[in-house]
């Protein structure tokens, strides 16, 4: 069998009651983390153009998108939600394979689990499924799509979103088969933003997720895709990876090596890559007086996260805008410094403007270290050297959200209800379900109270 059918033949026929209690409660917290994010995204307006669009695609009354009260397609849900998730680049992030999981497997699970009427159990078996694909297929080759010049999340995610549309529709595996294979050809997803600082990355997840449920509707039709799509000559690792992949990552251990459990929750809004660098500064930022009293930053970078974070220099010293100060290490350490943590309002363009931090930027010097292993889990060095000649070091041997030092669920709460506007009765029913979804009999009250939260 093809690397696409060894999934389909383990993943179609997936039951909750094969999936340990530990891997169904990580899927839980990854989208109560994802549909947290979907809130603030509604209430900023961040995603307001693919809400636009989606709703202006309209079509059968198959599914809400999140936060609206009225059905539209199933796929133009899906692209509004993966929008709304990924908007403000909070959301969850898996290291092996530098994608971000629940963007693309939510809205996919959520818009067609409506379209079916699907119970919470078989949305969260779907979920489950999605998680896995995503994943696997990304940490195949570490970084290889990121450095031919593509976003991961989309290039893998059109795979989850297809096979959880084929899971949740009852498809057999020959149809199954073809709708990855369609997929396929939808994978991309240009990292181009990364040059002007515009926003497409936001639209890659819904992209990903409409693309995924029009191919399984495609295949439903009739329509062919090949088997080998991953693997094959013209597959997506030859096509579209500038390293080689090992398909012994996405098909070895199936039904005991769960990736689901080993994806990063962020405490910061921004890429992931950076993260450990502001995780070691803040091991000391308490010994740093003020931002006048820094001379100099030295940060230690991962190879892989450098290209991403760190360059080009004079960019990365000044943001242009929001999405640039996102993926710019050197402002957010600044930020750090000056106001002592980061959160979503860190990132609004006004505050990227601001000349103190934008000064302390430009002390802060980029460190191209060798590593060992994947660039999202390695450890975190910062030199703070202060007007006096003392020289602080911050280190720490991985960021905070991951499989070896996650958030709890107190924790992860805590990100959701701020997400959500505050601790309000609402907040916590809908976290309750959330976390509790094998028990729902339907998305109904799910999307009911989201929409409240949107309008309160």
């Amino acid at each position: 069998m093809s690397a696409t059918e060894e999934l389909l033949t383990w993943g179609l026929p997936l039951s909750l009651s094969d999936v340990p209690a530990e891997a169904q409660h990580a899927a839980c917290r990854h989208l109560l983390d994802g549909v947290g994010l979907s809130i603030v995204a509604r209430r900023t307006g961040v995603a307001d153009a693919s809400v636009n669009v989606a709703r202006g695609l309209g079509g059968p009354a198959e599914a809400e998108l999140l936060g609206d009260d009225d059905a539209i397609s199933a796929p133009a849900a899906a692209l509004a939600d993966g929008a709304l998730v990924h908007g403000i680049d909070f959301d969850d992030t898996h290291a092996g394979g530098l994608v971000h999981a629940t963007a693309v497997v939510l809205p996919a699970a959520f818009a067609v689990g409506q379209s079916v009427r699907a119970s919470g159990a078989d949305v969260l078996a779907a979920a489950v499924f999605g998680y896995e694909v995503v994943c696997r297929i990304a940490m195949a080759t570490p970084h290889g799509f990121h450095a031919q010049g593509l976003h991961a999340t989309q290039v893998a995610g059109v795979f989850s979103s297809a096979a959880i549309t084929a899971k949740l529709t009852g498809q057999n595996l020959e149809t199954a088969t073809n709708a990855l294979g369609i997929a396929g050809s939808s994978a991309g997803g240009l990292l181009e933003f990364l040059t002007t600082g515009a926003s497409t990355k936001q639209l890659h997840p819904g992209g990903a997720s409409m693309n995924g449920i029009l191919a399984a509707r495609l295949a439903a039709e009739g329509a062919t895709g090949p088997s080998t799509v991953l693997e094959g000559p013209h597959g997506i690792f030859n096509a579209l990876s500038a390293r080689d992949a090992d398909l012994t990552a996405v098909t070895g251990e199936l039904g005991s090596r769960w990736e689901v459990t080993r994806i990063t929750i962020k405490p910061y809004p921004s890429c992931q890559l950076m993260h450990v660098t502001l995780d070691a500064l803040r091991t000391v930022l308490d010994q740093i007086p003020s931002a006048d009293a820094v001379q100099s930053i030295n940060a230690y970078v991962h190879p892989d996260s450098a290209p991403t974070v760190c360059e080009p220099a004079d960019v990365k010293v000044r943001p242009r805008t929001s999405y640039d100060a996102k993926f710019s290490l050197p402002w957010s350490v600044a930020a750090l410094i000056v106001d002592g943590d980061i959160s979503v309002d860190t990132y609004d363009l006004d505050s990227v403007k601001r000349t103190a931090v934008g000064d302390v930027s430009a002390r802060v010097n980029s460190i191209v270290t060798p590593a060992t292993g994947v660039a999202a889990d390695a450890p975190g060095k910062v030199e703070v050297t202060l007007t006096d000649g003392t020289v602080i070091v911050g280190e720490i041997e991985r960021s905070l959200g991951g499989p070896d030092r996650p958030l709890s669920d107190e924790q992860l709460l805590a990100k959701f209800y701020g997400n959500c506007g505050g601790q309000s009765p609402q907040a916590e029913q809908l976290a309750q379900r959330i976390m509790n979804l094998a028990g729902e009999k339907d998305l109904i009250a799910i999307h009911q109270l989201v929409a409240e939260l949107v309008h309160a």
